[in-house]
């Protein structure tokens, strides 16, 4: 059983490539981190980012919708890659929720 491991990994990773490129938001430019849902922990954890990291968020997503409006894609050499696709806002993200749990649980005493 241990020899089907290997090839379980690398199944599993194309198919998140394969995934990840049938998603669309790469061919604007997007990484996965510009798509999330921004409620109040998002919000926040945007808030918290380094204004270099925000300024190219808010870059890549006017980018996004200038092209969605014109129905155009970038040219495929600008497709963001899977393996350049950092999760940039994830740290900060983590960060703000845990302390929002925490605050939940000190409120609860």
């Amino acid at each position: 059983m241990a020899s089907k491991a290997p090839a379980t990994g690398r199944l599993m990773l194309g198919f998140r490539k394969w995934y990840y490129s049938m998603c669309g938001f790469n061919k604007l430019g997007l990484m996965r981190d510009d798509t999330i849902y921004e409620d109040s922990d998002v919000k926040e954890a945007l808030r918290r980012l380094p204004e270099n990291m925000y300024n190219d968020r808010m870059f890549r997503i006017k980018r996004a919708l200038d092209l969605s409006m014109k129905q155009q894609l970038l040219p495929k050499d600008k497709w963001t890659k899977y393996e350049e696709d950092i999760h940039y806002l994830s740290p900060y993200l983590n960060e703000v929720i845990r302390e929002r749990k925490e605050r939940e649980e000190w409120m609860k005493k």
